[in-house]
């Protein structure tokens, strides 16, 4: 694609709508050989060739409804990460089973790349994300899955609302902590309880070797040390001496390295 906002229409359409042939070449044209491809009732993974597998699906797609009824309603392109959102309606009528149709609404994010030298985008993943009381339509139509949903969705608010009471001292708790306004023995108590969450959210692998965690944090030292480097005080320092040696050139493949992370104050 040459431009994700506005190519996209036409690539969702060949998808969904195109023929058979259509379809085959639109695959092979914008996604990586290696792409994949999430649904809430399939996966791929990503591998040399799972481009094949995507094949089989949207192939299989095809076969159960030949004829797709779908509107792009919005778009959205993250450039910076290079992730393509797209919000669609399509009724999905499989053929072969009386009086199936399934309106749903799905929100597709299409994780792209772009290679060196290259102004074309392509698509390394595909994630179709559905409310539950979306996907529930294709194996529960009729308004059978929507019923369902609806009662679950309406029974765990009253679930929430009355726990919600029930501990609203912990509530007062925790405003007390945030405020610094408890003795020592609550103040233990929430210390153990935030213990507790640091170390669910970090993972089993906390403190031992986690290397999402120790990337996320070098990420944190460096935009840190960028901040630093490239301060106010500094730049001001630069431009007003008109320094264009070795600082100068030091300061831009900082810029050119760090991209966005760079924090640089002009006051």
């Amino acid at each position: 694609m040459d431009d994700p906002i506005q190519d996209c229409h036409s690539v969702v359409h060949t998808l969904t709508s195109g023929s058979p042939k259509e379809q085959e070449e639109a695959i092979n044209t914008y996604f990586t050989p290696d792409a994949s491809f999430t649904h809430p009732f399939c996966r791929t993974g990503s591998f040399a060739n799972s481009r094949l597998l995507i094949h089989s699906i949207f192939r299989w797609y095809k076969i159960m409804s030949p004829k797709i009824d779908l509107k792009i309603n919005s778009v959205a392109f993250d450039e910076t990460n290079l992730i393509l959102y797209i919000n669609i309606s399509q009724v999905f009528a499989i053929w072969f089973i009386p009086f199936h149709r399934s309106p749903v609404t799905l929100t597709t994010m299409l994780h792209l790349t772009r290679p060196p030298n290259s102004r074309k985008y392509y698509i390394t993943s595909q994630n179709d994300l559905y409310q539950v009381d979306q996907f529930v339509r294709f194996f529960a139509p009729w308004g059978v899955g929507d019923a369902f949903v609806l009662f679950w969705n309406f029974w765990a608010t009253i679930f929430c609302t009355i726990l919600a009471v029930l501990f609203t001292p912990f509530t007062w708790l925790e405003q007390g902590y945030a405020e610094k306004r408890t003795n020592k023995v609550e103040t233990r108590f929430m210390g153990f309880v935030e213990g507790v969450e640091e170390r669910r959210m970090q993972g089993f692998g906390y403190g031992k070797g986690n290397t999402a965690d120790d990337a996320t944090r070098k990420a944190g030292q460096i935009a840190d040390g960028v901040r630093s480097r490239v301060d106010g005080s500094e730049v001001k320092q630069l431009t007003q001496n008109g320094t264009g040696g070795d600082e100068d050139a030091e300061v831009r493949d900082q810029q050119e390295q760090f991209g966005n992370m760079q924090v640089i104050s002009t006051n």
